[in-house]
């Protein structure tokens, strides 16, 4: 049998400042965070110089103002994310610790959520066509959610299912407590959700596009590849597999898959009416 890897065992924490007298505990995790936001602002202000994005007004605060709005949605949408879709049943019955988000447990999709719902205020207040606030920044996310996974990796957490031992790059997580070699489905979702979406995502962006029709690309395209990922990660311990033999969030990409695909086609169809 081939030696198998092992989950190197991160210490979660990158600096610790009790040495200095400081009750502070940097933790890589919330880097990970960091890097997602400038990552977000460095790709924002390369959009808005694009000439298309420059003559519609676009500039670069507004950038920073949706990266406020934007880290608003995604942190109190992803704590009632995971609330709701994951153990409704536990927070009702513990509502005191929907606020401890220090203990983990956060939602892509309902993260997602919670940034529509911030990025329409933005629109609101702005203006702006809620469309063409969601098409400016949706090449931009990708390389946030590959760090976030980044930081999974790290923590060791949302390991992948069982892999076969004979595969190379078979890891086993100390985490798991089972010594079953698994898949780095962490690593999975970097190269899928984050850099290769982030590629198709950029490229598709390279030219002027009807309003509507990149956001309805970010949401079909991540639904595809994270309902993919999904095939190689665990389920959570509480829910398991569900109907069809799919995961729970295999489930909550249908109607991602679903609502992009929809978007594309009515943003294309406008377009084509607008022409004639």
């Amino acid at each position: 049998m081939p030696a198998m890897l092992t989950h190197p065992q991160f210490n979660p924490i990158a600096l610790d400042l009790h040495g200095i007298g400081l009750p502070v505990q940097i933790h890589w995790y919330g880097i990970t965070y960091l890097v997602a936001f400038a990552l977000f602002v460095w790709l924002g202000r390369l959009r808005v110089r694009q000439p298309w994005n420059a003559a519609a007004g676009w500039r670069t605060q507004d950038v920073e103002d949706l990266l406020f709005y934007g880290v608003l949605g995604v942190i109190v949408g992803g704590r009632l994310g995971y609330v709701l879709f994951y153990k409704p049943v536990y927070y009702a019955a513990h509502p005191l610790e929907i606020f401890a988000v220090w203990q983990g447990g956060m939602a892509f999709h309902g993260g997602l959520i919670g940034v529509i719902v911030a990025l329409a205020l933005f629109a609101r207040r702005r203006q702006r066509p809620f469309w063409a606030v969601t098409d400016l920044i949706a090449p931009c996310v990708p390389l946030g959610l590959a760090s976030g996974r980044i930081g999974n990796f790290i923590n060791g957490e949302l390991w992948g299912r069982a892999a076969d031992p004979a595969l190379p790059w078979a890891m086993v997580f100390p985490q798991a407590g089972d010594g079953v070699p698994r898949h780095p489905s962490q690593l999975y979702q970097f190269a899928l959700e984050g850099l290769l979406l982030f590629v198709l995502m950029w490229l598709y962006a390279r030219k002027p596009r009807a309003t509507g029709q990149i956001s309805g690309a970010f949401l079909f395209g991540y639904g595809v590849l994270r309902f993919v990922a999904e095939y190689f990660r665990e389920p959570d311990a509480f829910l398991g597999l569900q109907a069809l033999g799919l995961s729970r969030g295999q489930w909550l990409c249908v109607p991602m898959i679903v609502a992009g695909g929809a978007v594309w086609l009515w943003a294309t169809r406008r377009q084509g009416r607008a022409a004639a």
